[in-house]
């Protein structure tokens, strides 16, 4: 694992666990607090995965809004290739140049999405995915835990690809999100999602200042 000046943090879990709102009250938190958030040439930016670069974005609108017949191989490789880009262009130079980085969504997603609940295999994915992180792993990682069914029912509008997918596919999803926090105990936390949102976000906020204290970023 690389070691950067900077801090990256990533909120994870399934569709509709709350994750966009977490991580704008984590960044709002943040910022109040005077703290370099978001690449440089676009501070307070929280980051979204798959995306966050023009190829990233263009690639997200496949993933999502794509064709169904996908298969899992082809959908595990278009996010390494959006991620990748991800990082080269604004991940690693923004921990290089000490920031702090709230993503929504990294590795995990695709651990937990291709590598359990598509059967592709966690290590497979990992592997894949490791040559374009240039060592780059979230120095905390909060997993979003709700049940599938409050997920579905909270993310209402018309479902994307994965989420046509349906109830039994997230609850692998979940499975495989509770099998990385035990994997990687010192970094995947999972947090019960189905609590008030500011209950959650204090939660999450105050383990990030503890992390930041302790880095001293």
């Amino acid at each position: 694992m690389t070691t950067l000046p900077g801090l990256l943090v990533s909120v994870e879990g399934g569709d509709g666990c709350g994750k966009s709102t977490q991580t704008e009250l984590l960044r709002d938190a943040l910022v109040a607090r005077g703290l370099p958030v978001g690449p440089a040439g676009a501070p307070g930016m929280v980051v979204r995965e798959p995306g966050g670069t023009e190829a990233g974005e263009r690639i997200r609108d496949l993933l999502l809004h794509g064709p169904d017949g996908l298969t899992p191989w082809v959908e595990a490789l278009l996010y390494a290739a959006a991620r990748t880009q991800l990082v080269a262009e604004v991940v690693a130079p923004a921990l290089a140049a000490g920031r702090v980085l709230v993503l929504d969504r990294f590795l995990d997603s695709s651990l937990a999405y291709q590598g359990y609940a598509r059967g592709l295999g966690i290590d497979a994915v990992l592997g894949l995915n490791e040559p374009g992180l240039q060592g780059i792993l979230p120095d905390a990682t909060f997993v979003l835990d709700v049940d599938p069914e409050v997920g579905l029912a909270r993310a209402g509008g018309a479902p994307d690809r994965i989420e046509r997918d349906g109830a039994d596919f997230q609850r692998r999803v979940r499975e495989g999100f509770r099998e990385l926090a035990a994997r990687y105990p010192g970094r995947v936390r999972l947090v019960d999602g189905e609590r008030p949102p500011p209950v959650i976000a204090a939660e999450i906020g105050a383990a990030v200042l503890r992390l930041l204290e302790a880095r001293r970023v």
